[in-house]
């Protein structure tokens, strides 16, 4: 039944030819790719709320269980977990970390979770969710100049900020135990939302495993749609995708050079947990295979034969 009514969204507010290019209340004239390629994915603008004012709990006072896959953070001596189960709910979280505004975004159709720093131009934006997509991905928009960005490149792809980059801030995902003993001094964030939602349940429930999109997207068939794959990548010059099969096939563990830098990128098939050392101009996206591959087609790819 979610499917039909997600599938009935797509016909009904799908761009029309000769439409106004207006959507959701963004003006999409000028946009940076085609915007019949924007689609509305059925909540309106800040249908999904995002967290402005979220609360925090110290790790001691968590109730969360330990296998609760978090997007973690750490930032000048400050750390701090975000529960994806919260995440799926409201997508964008604007807070503050280690002094600096940062926004956590997590993508529930790509499994793609990010930091960005707020600061665009010397200025502190504030992000919502904008209830359109581009490639099955989340679009946010900042308040202040109602521009719509891409969380997967980054990228502000109409408005005033067109052609603007957001800078990423390194982010983690894995379960709750194990931020904690890498953090013992993390906070995490409240359930404490002021929203009415039941963060115990996925609104994605199968999501994860199943080959099918909820929105039309170019599949690359080298691997199942929703195969983790982490990717790293120096925007304006190279991107290179490591998917999760091909790790394990390889002993769990690469090391390699990229773009002049020393990375080393692991995968743990039991715990279904990415590790990756880089240094930090190198960019970190980890999400479903057909999420990176839509996104970057002509980035190089690890495989374990080539390795061999």
């Amino acid at each position: 039944m979610k499917k039909l009514s997600i599938l009935v969204a797509v016909l009904v507010l799908a761009p029309s030819a000769g439409a106004e290019p207006v959507r959701n209340g963004f003006d999409l004239a000028g946009a940076s790719v085609p915007e019949e390629q924007i689609l509305a994915g059925g909540p309106p603008r800040d249908g999904i709320p995002a967290l402005d004012h979220p609360t925090h709990m110290a790790a001691a006072t968590s109730a969360w269980p330990d296998e609760e896959i978090v997007l973690g953070v750490a930032r000048d001596g400050e750390a701090r977990a975000y529960p994806v189960a919260i995440l799926n709910w409201h997508e964008l979280v604007n807070d503050t970390l280690g002094g600096d505004p940062i926004l956590v975004s997590y993508c529930p159709l790509c499994g793609t979770g990010l930091a960005f720093d707020r600061r665009v131009g010397g200025k502190t934006r504030s992000f919502g969710v904008s209830g359109l997509l581009f490639r099955s991905d989340l679009l946010m928009f900042d308040r202040e100049s109602e521009s719509l960005w891409s969380q997967i490149s980054a990228e502000a792809l109409s408005g005033p900020q067109r052609g603007e980059r957001l800078r990423l801030v390194r982010a983690r995902m894995m379960e709750w135990s194990a931020w904690k003993r890498a953090h013992p001094d993390t906070t995490i964030l409240s359930p404490a939302t002021g929203h009415r939602r039941d963060y115990r349940r996925s609104p994605y429930e199968g999501y994860a495993t199943s080959t099918e999109t909820y929105f039309p997207v170019k599949l690359d068939p080298r691997y199942h749609p929703k195969m983790p794959t982490l990717g790293l990548r120096i925007a304006g010059r190279s991107a290179r995708g490591y998917p999760a099969s091909e790790l394990v096939q390889a002993g769990g563990t690469v090391k390699e050079r990229f773009l002049g830098h020393t990375v080393r990128v692991s995968y743990d098939g039991d715990r279904q947990v990415f590790d990756v050392e880089a240094p930090t101009e190198v960019e970190v996206i980890e999400g479903y295979w057909f999420a990176w591959a839509a996104f970057h087609p002509s980035a190089t790819l690890f495989t374990a034969r080539a390795e061999d």
